[in-house]
């Protein structure tokens, strides 16, 4: 499997071989997971550390499951009790856990960066949960994978990134992605929320969902992050959900068979209309979960083969 990593810290750094072989191994792991023997010995011996900065759910459960089923020794730190609250510098926490010898180290921060500076001090592998706005590599991943088991591939396809655009790392880490892997990609929000220089990003940029939704394969929303704002960025939920929110009348824009995602929480309501996120015929967001933990599974197998047959300091 080509894959030659030594953190997984973006998207992009990675070139389309690796993102498939990454796909193609959590497809294996799909089938593991649906089994009745959930559990394998990949990474029996070595030890994962989860530190979330920000608060999770999803990415750390599904972090902590993958991690269990591979047979790691995994611990979760409760870093908002952590010495960071009494002044700790990250380097020096991270100086601290690398002292401890672990093998894969998780971790979610809420600024940008900050995950690319602990895998500079550490000598294990460094997995980005998420990072400020700039990148969720994981999440693109599983959107990736979700994609190509409802479509059959992950190439050639027109997606709709909808919402939230400036202040979403899972935006930036799906945009970087779908471009690798020659699809057409579409944002759609209102200007207040989407980042100066998109276009360079090889997108195109709508305001208005009709436009924005036509014969698109994929629609993907995003959640409004509230806790990222500091402005007036919109009128209201009310006004937002009304120009920006999925429902059944802007969803027709759609192809007939295309697929609608969330990377969650979904504030209903808001982004999303209740009856389509529960529509079996379309809302794949349950399956979102799922490929989570075997994506999470196959990049944390692929980072400890790397640290097992390589000497420390030839990967990139």
């Amino acid at each position: 499997m080509s894959f030659r990593h030594k953190n997984l810290l973006g998207i992009e750094p990675l070139h389309p071989e690796e993102i498939r072989t990454i796909l193609d191994l959590s497809d294996r792991y799909v089938d593991l997971n649906r089994g009745t023997q959930k559990h394998s010995d990949v990474l029996s011996g070595l030890t994962q550390i989860n530190m979330f900065f920000e608060n999770s759910t999803r990415t750390q459960a599904s972090f902590e499951l993958a991690g269990k089923r591979l047979g790691a020794d995994v611990m979760n730190m409760a870093m908002q009790a952590s010495s960071i609250k009494k002044g700790e510098t990250l380097i020096d926490t991270a100086l601290t856990l690398n002292a401890m010898h672990p093998d894969l180290l998780v971790v979610r921060h809420p600024h940008s960066g900050a995950v690319n500076l602990l895998a500079e001090k550490v000598n294990c592998a460094v997995l980005n949960a998420g990072d400020g706005r700039h990148e969720h590599p994981t999440q693109a991943l599983l959107d990736a994978l979700t994609i190509r088991r409802a479509k059959g591939r992950i190439h050639r396809l027109t997606i709709a990134i909808c919402g939230d655009i400036a202040h979403s790392r899972v935006a930036r880490s799906n945009i970087l992605l779908l471009g690798k892997m020659e699809n057409r990609v579409r944002v759609i929000g209102p200007p207040t929320l989407m980042p100066a220089g998109m276009a360079d990003f090889g997108v195109e940029i709508f305001d208005d969902m009709a436009e924005g939704l036509r014969d698109a394969d994929v629609v993907m929303m995003l959640r409004l992050q509230r806790e990222r704002m500091d402005g007036g960025f919109i009128p209201s939920q009310r006004e937002y959900y009304h120009r920006f929110g999925l429902d059944a009348q802007k969803l027709a824009h759609a192809r007939d068979d295309a697929i609608v995602m969330h990377p969650g929480p979904m504030n209903r309501g808001v982004e999303i209309d209740g009856t389509i996120a529960d529509d079996i015929n379309r809302s794949v967001i349950q399956e979102q979960v799922e490929m989570g933990v075997a994506v999470r599974m196959a990049a944390m197998d692929l980072l400890a083969r790397n640290l097992r047959a390589v000497p420390e300091g030839v990967m990139v």
